[in-house]
């Protein structure tokens, strides 16, 4: 897909510290100067971890988020690929991975760069799996790591905080995840099927964004939507 076409899916333009990119609504975004596709938090087998401790959940997790991933690797045709940390959700999330979704996954790496972020569930690089682990990267302006530096930091993009915004219009309130940045930094919505998101207005976020420049781009059925930092809700 070209650059030019991104409105046609319903995906946002953005700048980040001077860096052109595009916010697709299945949560991925891609930097066309770099040919770079960004996810983060997929949480690959968390039904499984979850079932490793006696806690049953419906084990369709791991398709699903693949599902979405071959999409938007098929719609972007990336060079390289950076999954920003969490990609599975514990440490033997990529040993125990049944073989039909790692050939699945695998096939996705295949003639592309792939970097993995060491995230805090899986510090480690995934077992049985090609691609570099890496703390973090920096490519043209910006600098991708798991989670975000807690005092200014101009082009960091990170994870880690699976950042969600709610509105409320007419009486009826909408939670959605979202990007959310002031154009100076990014933190990426959790991409993962069984993730959850945090409001962006929680004090987790205070420090992380110039509000006065902030914009929330949330994600909606088949489109990104912008919402500027006045209008979001707390809860």
């Amino acid at each position: 897909m070209t650059i030019a076409a991104h409105a046609e899916i319903g995906a946002a333009l953005i700048g980040v510290a001077g860096e052109e990119a595009v916010c697709d609504p299945a949560g991925a975004l891609f930097l066309p100067a770099h040919g770079l596709l960004v996810v983060s938090d997929l949480h690959l087998e968390k039904g499984a971890a979850f079932a490793r401790r006696g806690v049953m959940m419906p084990p369709y997790d791991t398709a699903a988020t693949l599902d979405r991933l071959a999409a938007v690797v098929a719609a972007w045709r990336p060079a390289a690929v950076i999954s920003l940390g969490d990609s599975f959700h514990d440490t033997n999330g990529a040993r125990d991975m049944p073989a039909p979704f790692r050939d699945r996954l695998s096939l996705l790496m295949k003639d592309r760069d792939w970097f993995w972020i060491a995230g805090n569930h899986d510090p480690e690089p995934p077992a049985g799996l090609s691609g570099r682990t890496v703390r973090e990267i920096a490519v043209g302006c910006l600098l991708f790591r798991h989670e975000p530096a807690g005092h200014a930091c101009d082009g960091e993009v990170a994870g880690h905080l699976h950042p969600g915004a709610r509105i409320v219009r007419r009486g009826r309130s909408v939670r959605r995840p979202c990007f959310a940045t002031d154009g100076r930094r990014l933190v990426m919505p959790a991409f993962g099927a069984l993730t959850g998101a945090l409001n962006v207005r929680d004090r987790a976020f205070a420090r992380l964004f110039d509000w006065a420049a902030f914009r929330a781009y949330m994600l909606g059925t088949g489109r990104v939507y912008p919402v500027a930092g006045r209008m979001l809700a707390p809860g």
